[in-house]
């Protein structure tokens, strides 16, 4: 689709998402969450992609939903979808993408700004940003899985502190509380997430990154002996695969791997790092 209030560019094997409505300081609406959702989505089904990193023109991240549209501005689906175009690929959020989502918040993030990175696998923040989940000041209440992650991430007080309150905290307290992974002046943000991505790009093999991101989210709900399991089946499938060969062998001769399963067609189905209908091919041991 072509997108409006976005960029998008994949290069080195890591894709950057720029929410681009500087002019609202990247302030969300209906339509900039169906493109970050195509985006997401190109990112999941592109094997040359291996990494994703996603952050804000200009000097904020997202000012959450855009109050300008007065009673509209939030929407619900269906009146929201009507300033949509329909997708040409079912939309992702980060969590469902297979390869590694990391957050590079350059800026202010607010509501929306900070649910939506809170899916991803990684945040790293500007020390000096304004964050809030400010939902229940605006007569809502946070969502994107909030209520499950956010305790999960940083304890049940302090994610109660901030989604009861709505109060707004630094990108140096996010990173203090472990909401953030770093927090850094804002102008090595970006480049400190793309460092990060490059790294995973050129250094992991994609199929067990896939395998290891669907167990941590699934972890989310799962109890340990469930997540063991799953460990167990990964690890033994896994093993025997061909990466699991290059990856010894190519560190014993000091060169970079040569990785070839693809996390689009060869992560078994009962495996496989998507949501919803199995994706990936049946996979021969």
């Amino acid at each position: 689709m072509e997108y409006e209030q976005i960029a998008f560019e994949v290069k080195d094997g890591v894709a950057t998402i720029t929410l681009n409505r500087p002019e609202r300081l990247n302030a969300f609406t209906g339509r900039m969450g169906l493109e970050w959702g195509d985006a997401l989505a190109r990112c999941d089904e592109d094997d040359d992609v291996r990494a994703v990193v996603i952050t804000g023109a200009g000097k904020a991240f997202c000012a959450g939903a855009d109050l300008s549209r007065g009673k509209d501005a939030f929407a619900g689906p269906n009146e929201a979808r009507r300033e949509r175009p329909k997708p040409e690929r079912a939309p992702l959020q980060p969590w469902q993408v297979r390869k590694p989502v990391v957050a590079a918040i350059n800026g202010h993030a607010i509501g929306v700004g900070l649910t939506f990175p809170l899916q991803c696998d990684v945040r790293f923040v500007a020390e000096d940003a304004k964050l809030a989940f400010a939902f229940v000041r605006r007569g809502v209440i946070p969502e994107l899985g909030s209520h499950v992650i956010l305790p999960r991430v940083i304890g049940l007080s302090r994610a109660a502190d901030l989604l009861l309150s709505g109060r707004a905290i630094t990108g140096r307290e996010a990173a203090e509380m472990g909401l953030a992974s770093r927090a850094l002046p804002a102008a090595e943000v970006l480049p400190a997430a793309l460092a990060w991505a490059r790294d995973v790009a050129v250094y992991t093999a994609p199929a067990s990154v896939a395998l290891s991101k669907r167990l941590l989210w699934e972890g989310l709900a799962d109890s340990v002996p469930a997540v063991m399991r799953k460990e167990e089946a990964s690890f033994a499938w896994i093993s025997r695969q061909p990466d699991a060969v290059e990856g010894v062998v190519s560190f014993v001769e000091k060169r970079p791997p040569r990785w070839q399963l693809r996390p689009s067609r060869d992560l078994p189905a009962t495996l496989a790092a998507a949501t919803g209908p199995a994706r990936g091919g049946d996979a021969a041991e």
